[in-house]
């Protein structure tokens, strides 16, 4: 199916040097259109949503965010630290809101399972279930998140 103007306009976003340097998308040459629903596929075998991964990731950051003292223990179960970076970024899809920059770092240290992602992430994750395209610096597995964060 051929991309409307909107779809052309967010797959373009969604490249380097847009609204990040390094992009959304990676080495991933499929549509967003596609990763998002392979990503959907996923958290359904997973039974989860996207709002759930989004909200726990959300939860994480911002007790991070307000310890203001490196890296806490949060539910005795959970590593996690918030590095802060100047600027905002803003949403690929068009969205109005921007989100600050940051890098959390999350170790789960039952299964010492890592993961790190950005307040943007969670933001794309919860409005438009997507995870980023394979081989993205910040792309974020569903399968890898589960075992991480529940």
């Amino acid at each position: 199916m051929k991309e409307t103007p909107k779809e052309k306009k967010i797959h373009q976003n969604l490249m380097p040097g847009q609204l990040s340097i390094d992009g959304f998308l990676g080495a991933d040459k499929r549509q967003y259109t596609d990763i998002i629903s392979a990503d959907q596929a996923e958290l359904d075998k997973l039974d989860l949503t996207a709002k759930m991964i989004a909200d726990r990731l959300e939860y994480f950051t911002e007790a991070a965010f307000e310890s203001y003292a490196g890296s806490i223990v949060i539910d005795e179960k959970y590593e996690v630290d918030y590095d802060s970076f100047r600027g905002k970024l803003i949403c690929p899809f068009g969205h109005s809101g921007v989100y600050r920059k940051g890098l959390i770092t999350l170790k789960n240290l039952e299964n010492s399972i890592e993961i790190c992602w950005t307040p943007l992430n969670i933001h794309l994750i919860r409005e438009h279930c997507f995870f980023e395209g394979k081989g993205s610096i910040h792309r974020l597995e569903p399968a890898s998140l589960g075992k991480a964060i529940f």
